[in-house]
């Protein structure tokens, strides 16, 4: 599905998602990865959702944002609260969604000029 900005011109929006990618100002981008309004972690885990660890979190945690929105693959799948810990130590606030309510979510506060993360997980295949 393609997503078109209405004015958002200098910061990282996603413009188009799918099963397997996601489209960041037009760019593809395949694999788990972190966007933020001025910037994107590649990365930020090597697994699927099975894979996710305390420290994949605190990578997260680490991104300095306000509000975490942390997309789950195709459908929303929710981490054991252990692996939570480092968000909520950090007081960041999260939701937790299917990548493609992440992405449509992201979008919206990106035009807001909040400070916002989107950890988007796409499962090996």
């Amino acid at each position: 599905m393609k997503l078109q900005p209405d004015t958002i011109t200098d910061k990282n929006v996603i413009t188009g998602y799918g099963p397997e990618f996601v489209q960041v100002n037009g760019a593809d981008y395949r694999g788990n990865l972190a966007v933020l309004p001025d910037r994107i972690e590649a990365g930020w885990t090597a697994g699927g959702f099975d894979a996710l660890s305390a420290a994949d979190f605190a990578t997260l945690a680490a991104l300095g944002c306000e509000v975490l929105l942390i997309g789950t693959g195709e459908r929303q799948r929710f981490p054991s609260p252990a692996l939570l810990r480092p968000l909520i130590e950090a007081r960041i606030g999260f939701e937790i969604m299917d990548v493609p309510a992440a992405c449509r979510t992201y979008n919206i506060l990106v035009g807001e000029n909040r400070n916002v993360a989107a950890a988007l997980l796409f499962d090996p295949g």
